[in-house]
C-alpha cells in the first residue's frame, strides 16, 4: 500500500538555522577618512577598519593597495615619495597601484600642459611595471576606484599580513635609490653616476654635456625632468 501525506498532520516542518552573514573586513589607513571611498564600501556591506598602516592605504585580503589620485601621483612621482613607497610595498606577495580620476584629469598629455615631458611620466609607468613588478589601475573616480575594491574583497582570499616595517636603507643605497626612480636609470647607472659625480647635488648641477659622458641619449630625459617646472 503506497503511504500518503497527511496535510493535517500538527507536526512542523524542521527548518535550517539561519547562517549569519560575516561582512569582509578592509583595513584601511586613517588618513584615508576623508576620502568618500571609505563610506562608499559601507555602504556596500563591507566591515571597514581605519588603522595606522605603515605601507599601503588599503590592505584587502592579504594585498597591499597604494592609492594615487592624478595630481598626487605626479607630485610624488617628482618628490620621490611613491618610488619609496611602492618599494616599501615589495614585502607584499600581492600589491597594487590605483591611479584615480583619470575622467576629471588627464595624468599626462603631448601638449605638455603639466610641463613635465609625458615621456617621463611614461618611463615612470614603466618602471613601476617592469622594476617593481606592481600592476597599476587606472579609474574613473572614487566611485570606480571602490567598485574595484570590492571585487576585490570577494574574489581573492588571503590572510593579511600586518608585520611590515618601514623598509630602512643605507645610506648608499639611498643615494642609489632615488635615482633609479627617473626613468631610464637602473642600478648598474645609478652606481655609474654616483662614482663619477659622488654626490645628488652634483648630479643635478652636472651640464648635459657631463651627463651625456655617462649616460649618452639618455642623459636628456634625465635633463629635462631635472629642469622641468612644475
Amino acid at each position: 500500500m503506497t503511504p500518503f501525506l497527511d496535510i493535517f498532520s500538527k507536526k512542523k516542518p524542521r527548518i535550517k538555522p539561519e547562517v549569519p552573514v560575516v561582512k569582509e573586513k578592509i583595513l584601511i589607513d586613517y588618513r584615508e577618512k576623508n576620502c568618500l571611498i571609505a563610506t562608499e564600501l559601507i555602504s556596500m556591506g563591507f566591515d571597514i577598519e581605519f588603522r595606522e598602516l605603515k605601507v599601503a592605504d588599503y590592505i584587502v585580503r592579504g594585498v597591499a593597495i597604494e592609492r594615487k589620485t592624478t595630481s598626487d601621483f605626479i607630485n610624488s612621482m617628482i618628490n620621490r615619495r611613491l618610488s619609496k613607497q611602492l618599494e616599501e610595498m615589495q614585502q607584499y606577495k600581492d600589491r597594487l597601484l590605483i591611479v584615480e580620476g583619470i575622467a576629471e584629469q588627464e595624468l599626462y598629455s603631448d601638449n605638455n600642459l603639466t610641463g613635465i615631458n609625458p615621456n617621463a611620466i611614461r618611463g615612470f609607468l614603466l618602471s613601476i611595471l617592469l622594476k617593481h613588478r606592481i600592476p597599476i589601475i587606472f579609474t574613473k573616480n572614487y566611485l570606480d576606484t571602490a567598485k574595484f575594491i570590492s571585487v576585490l574583497a570577494k574574489k581573492k582570499d588571503a590572510e593579511a599580513p600586518l608585520n611590515v616595517s618601514k623598509k630602512f636603507l643605507s645610506k648608499k643605497q639611498r643615494l642609489q635609490f632615488i635615482l633609479e626612480s627617473f626613468p631610464g636609470i637602473g642600478p648598474k647607472t645609478a652606481k655609474k653616476l654616483l662614482k663619477e659625480f659622488k654626490t645628488i647635488k652634483d648630479i643635478m648641477n652636472a651640464s648635459l654635456e657631463e651627463l651625456k659622458e655617462v649616460l649618452g641619449k639618455k642623459a636628456e630625459i634625465l635633463y629635462e625632468l631635472i629642469h622641468a617646472r612644475y
